[in-house]
């Protein structure tokens, strides 16, 4: 370990490891210094995203949907499996697998880079300096021509109304750890978290409810698609409440008791385990924010410019920490664009409005750019395509034909301005969505575009076909030419 670096990160998750890699990339010595330590009090590089939610969540996501298909779908295929049951403890067992091998691959890509890897907490010590402390032995002060700081952010909790227990009142790392399946389950927040946990233990069999404050669903997605994903998750059982505002949660010894509001009505839930998933906050506590008068918005998030320049000399932030979309893709882009900046590397830069949204459910809910409502919200005179997924020959062969895309372009541009989707693998088809708004792409220039047959991607060609009333294998709304 040296005394001295060109570049110091605190915080190792997905805004800061791949600012540390890709410093050592461009000749920069570095240093990553991360305290995240498990259940089991191990440390593990990859933050929350790897250690306590991208990652663990998708693995459960997958398990729990593999399950539902076996029980109401396979079937239909032919495939005759019996009885079927869940053996939780092994799919716990597959998830901190899956976790522990990319966490592990970190250490490996930094022993790769020449990026020095330091398990403990790191804090602001003054100009150039920070303060290490190892999680065993003694700290020390190391010198940085440059640190930044990608703290990441941690669960909201309620603390007035439904304070985190660790057993039945849980946040959503707490939530990925249940050693049986609730027969009853509470989940307030219908964000993305929400939905994608609510959506784990209901296939595995729990009786789940969503209490949501806000009257819309999703309202940062296109109407007709949060519409459509809201009927979707109704059909397979999830009691989604929109409106529902909770104001206690008294935990007893076998249940907890929620009261919510929900119009005019006072209403009470009992459930055996309730998930908070009502967002997150920036991480800042132990960084030494007051002592070295960094400076944070009302909020609690690092105050940065356009070059992620905080107030402090020779002092970046990126990720979580500094708000804006809190999306591990998010973090890592502006991690490698911030270390290129450093090493001299001017012309780099985040583009905003093209950054894609995923929420791993089924269907699948994603989308990149403005909704339809924005659009129009921003002066924009829209036109909209829209294309179903019941058409598609490659979702009928997967027994996945819920589902729709709506593609929004401006109507004097021909620009595409949005593409919303729910249906099968949209994660997937997403970025050739986000690839076009990158590229500034017009719906004819995706019009032009061969897509292969049979594929989920030619729903997407379709809708973009609709918006000028091309469509092929759809009712077009309006004809050729009007």
């Amino acid at each position: 370990m040296s005394d001295s670096y060109d570049v110091v990160v605190i915080g190792g998750g997905p805004g800061g490891y791949p600012c540390a890699i890709r410093a050592a990339q461009l000749g920069l010595s570095v240093a990553c210094i991360d305290n995240w330590l498990n259940h089991d009090g191990g440390h593990a590089f990859g933050g929350t995203c790897l250690n306590a939610g991208c990652i663990p969540s998708k693995a459960l996501l997958e398990s729990s949907e593999l399950y539902h298909r076996a029980q109401h779908e396979f079937e239909t295929h032919g495939i005759k499996v019996g009885k079927t049951s869940v053996d939780l403890a092994a799919m716990q067992k597959r998830k901190q697998g899956i976790s522990d091998q990319l966490t592990g691959g970190i250490r490996q890509l930094f022993k790769a880079n020449g990026v020095e890897g330091l398990p403990g907490t790191g804090s602001l010590a003054g100009k150039g300096k920070v303060r290490y402390q190892p999680l065993e032995g003694d700290a020390r002060e190391i010198s940085a021509k440059h640190i930044v700081v990608a703290t990441g952010s941690s669960p909201i909790e309620l603390k007035k109304i439904a304070p985190f227990d660790g057993d039945r009142v849980v946040d959503s790392w707490g939530a990925l750890e249940f050693d049986a399946v609730p027969k009853k389950l509470g989940v307030i927040g219908a964000g993305v978290i929400g939905v994608e946990l609510g959506s784990v233990w209901s296939r595995l069999g729990a009786e789940v409810t969503v209490l949501e404050a806000m009257p819309d669903f999703l309202p940062m997605v296109d109407k007709a698609v949060s519409k459509d994903a809201l009927r979707h998750f109704g059909k397979q059982g999830m009691d989604i409440k929109l409106g529902a505002k909770v104001t206690g949660a008294k935990v007893m010894k076998t249940k907890v008791s929620v009261s919510y509001e929900q119009g005019d009505k006072a209403e009470t839930l009992d459930v055996d385990k309730l998930i908070v998933a009502v967002g997150r906050r920036p991480n800042t506590d132990g960084l030494g924010v007051e002592d070295a008068g960094l400076k944070l918005d009302d909020r609690g998030f690092v105050v940065v410019d356009d070059e992620y320049r905080t107030n402090l000399e020779g002092v970046y932030a990126v990720g979580d920490v500094i708000g804006g979309a809190m999306l591990a893709h998010k973090g890592i882009e502006e991690g490698v664009v911030l270390a290129e900046r450093l090493a001299g590397h001017k012309g780099v830069a985040v583009n905003y409005n093209a950054v894609p949204s995923v929420i791993y459910t089924s269907p699948e809910i994603a989308w990149v750019g403005m909704s339809e409502a924005q659009a129009t919200e921003a002066g924009y005179e829209v036109k909209v395509g829209q294309a179903p997924f019941a058409a598609n020959g490659r979702a009928k062969a997967l027994e996945m034909t819920g589902g729709v895309i709506r593609v929004i372009s401006d109507a004097k541009t021909d620009r595409i301005l949005g593409v919303h989707m729910d249906g099968p693998y949209v994660s997937e088809l997403l970025a050739e969505a986000v690839l076009a708004l990158e590229y500034g792409a017009t719906t004819e220039d995706v019009a032009l575009t061969m897509h292969s047959h049979p594929t989920l991607s030619e729903t997407l060609h379709e809708a973009v076909l609709s918006v000028d009333g091309l469509a092929i294998h759809a009712v077009n709304k309006k004809k050729p030419g009007k």
